[in-house]
């Protein structure tokens, strides 16, 4: 594929997502397998493109103003299997693989482990329930 062919279909990926005021989508990721819920982040265009390029998550940090590849650090990296788009193109759907099971920075599976209980009226661990 020619370098005008390429920047052809990056600008027309692009152009379907509605990005915000900041220029960011918000991206729901789900596990592929488990069909588990992960975490929501934010990506800007280069985040997006990155993800594409590298095949793996790729999210734009708004408290440090910068590109963060998921598991970086960690190394809990998220495989993209697909993208998608959802049907105002204002959200993003990331399917992964989730190396190592862990999405949370807090070492959890998901960022979604506290559930709301309504006897308490306190949100509860789950994951250690």
């Amino acid at each position: 594929m020619s370098d005008t062919d390429k920047n052809s279909q990056d600008q027309t990926l692009l152009d379907a997502v509605t990005w915000n005021d900041q220029g960011l989508v918000p991206v729901i990721t789900q596990e592929v397998g488990s069909k588990d819920v992960l975490m929501m982040a934010w990506m800007n265009r280069d985040a997006l493109l990155e993800t594409i390029r590298l095949g793996e998550a790729v999210y734009w940090t708004r408290s440090r103003q910068k590109l963060w590849h998921k598991g970086e650090e960690s190394g809990h990296t998220q495989k993209v299997k697909e993208i998608r788009l959802d049907c105002d193109g204002d959200t993003i759907l990331l399917m992964v693989e989730q190396k190592d099971g862990i999405a949370c920075h807090t070492g959890q599976h998901s960022c979604f482990f506290l559930q709301w209980d309504s006897a308490k009226s306190a949100w509860v661990n789950e994951s250690k329930k």
